[in-house]
Order: C-alpha cells, then structure tokens, then sequence
C-alpha cells in the first residue's frame, strides 16, 4: 500500500535543499531543476492551497479544529492522487493538536529527519523571519512554539528544537533516517548516498554527484537571485538562501546566548553527536 515519506525538519535545517537534491536525483534532468518547481515534485503538508482545493473551502473560514481535522483527509488524499509512495515536506513535531495526529499514522511509510546544530539554526532563524536573536533563541527553547499562519501557510506546530527532533527520533515504529545537515555539507557523496539507500533508490555514483551539484547551495542562490522563489516570505526582501555555513553562530552569538541553547537541549545535542 503506497503511503508519505515525510522529509521533516526543524525550519532552517536544510529541507528546502535535501527536496532539491531529490527532485534532481529521481528526475535525473540535464541541467537543473528550478527551485519555483521543487512544490510540483514534492508536496508540503502546510501549504494553504491544499487544504483549500480538497475542502473547497477557505482556511480563513474555519477554526483551528476544522483545519486540524482536515489534515488526515488531506495526507491521504496527497497518496490517493499519486498511486504510490509520495514525498512530502513537514516542519511539524510528531503531536496531538485538538484530537487529531499532525502526522497520520496510516498513510506514513517512512520519514527522513535532517537536523542542524539549533545554534546556527538560530542565527538563520533570526535572519529568516526578521527577528533579534534573543527572540530567535527563545523560540527554539519554547516547548510549545507555533509558527503563525500566513496567506499561503497554516500554522506550523514546531514546538522547541529538542522537542521536534525527539518527537521524530523517538516515534514508535517509524521506519526513520536522521540526516545531520553538517555531514551533508562536509562529507555530500557519503551523507547524500545513505539517503538514497535508505530510501530504496538506484545508488550510481556519477547520478548521486550530478544531483549534489545541482542542489548545490551556489546553485540554489544563483537560481533565486536570477528569478525569486516561490516559497520566500513575500513581505520581505531577505534571501532564502543566505549562507548556508557550519559553524557560522561563532560569529553572532554571545557566550550567554551559547549557553542559553546548549543547556536547553545538551541531552539532545549529546545525542546527535554535536
């Protein structure tokens, strides 16, 4: 039975460019694919304009129920359309939101979590969403933070970084892969090829290194400087693509604000090796 391969995330952990890299790796195209088309290879859960086309309704028109008792009936009306297992980007936490799972059970068939060092998360996060970066750090310390919806997103229930890679981490019986995003930078051809093999994928060398270089973050920036991109923030005029680095929180964060984060989630960070 065809089900979702959920590619979930923390925001700014790398999910934007793990679907490019599999949308070139299974489209395998002579030059790169557009990141204003990464939506039509692979889907995300959050996207208004989903819930609004299987509905015929408008989100605006509906409590934060009804919306949340959309979200199975959409899951698996995105694996009806395609007939087989689909792809589809989260930056939601594994929870329980007014009854119904943010993730359904039943039509999940596996999932890849791609995690980020949450103090350069941060660093990105403040820049991403136009905050200072105490607010950013706060953020991803708040058990319970919620993203709020916009025009083109529902609300995204995040909940706090350790909190979101543990709900994933630890969720009985999911067939998982934890990507770090700083072995996809430093060593791609190894942490780019177990993702194909966990995913069942033909793993060819000369394909793997094709889809690395068209996914790379050059590329990328190139692409959204030389036509936008459809998934930015439409009130503002901050890149996307911004960095991309490891390590660059040594530049931005205090020692208080280092602090604040590694003892909010140094279980979390021990665990992933950080």
């Amino acid at each position: 039975m065809p089900g979702i391969i959920w590619l979930a995330s923390y925001p700014k952990s790398g999910n934007t460019w793990m679907r490019a890299f599999l949308a070139n790796y299974l489209d395998n195209p002579d030059k790169p694919i557009s990141i204003n088309d990464l939506p039509n290879h692979i889907l995300g859960d959050g996207f208004v304009a989903h819930y609004e086309t299987y509905s015929g309704q408008k989100m605006a028109d509906l409590s934060d129920e009804e919306i949340a008792q959309l979200r199975p009936k959409v899951h698996d009306w995105f694996v009806m359309s395609r007939g087989q297992d689909i792809f589809v980007k989260t930056h939601s936490m594994i929870a329980t939101i007014a009854g119904t799972p943010l993730i359904s059970p039943g039509v999940t068939a596996g999932a890849r979590d791609i995690v980020r060092n949450p103090l350069d998360v941060a660093v990105s996060f403040s820049h991403h969403f136009e905050v200072d970066l105490q607010r950013a750090e706060d953020s991803l310390c708040e058990p319970n933070y919620n993203l709020p919806g916009t025009d083109e997103l529902l609300v995204q229930f995040l909940g706090s970084w350790s909190r979101h890679v543990k709900s994933w981490t630890k969720a009985q019986g999911l067939v998982l892969h934890v990507v770090r995003y700083e072995d996809l930078v430093q060593k791609p051809l190894k942490a780019f090829g177990q993702v194909v093999d966990f995913l069942q994928l033909p793993n060819r060398r000369d394909r793997l290194k094709k889809a690395i270089a068209f996914s790379s973050f050059k590329e990328l920036s190139t692409q959204e400087a030389s036509e936008d991109f459809v998934e930015s923030r439409p009130d503002s005029d901050t890149k996307f693509f911004r960095a991309g680095r490891v390590g660059g929180w040594r530049d931005h964060l205090s020692d208080s604000q280092v602090a604040q984060l590694v003892e909010a989630h140094e279980e979390t960070l021990r665990a992933l090796g950080y």
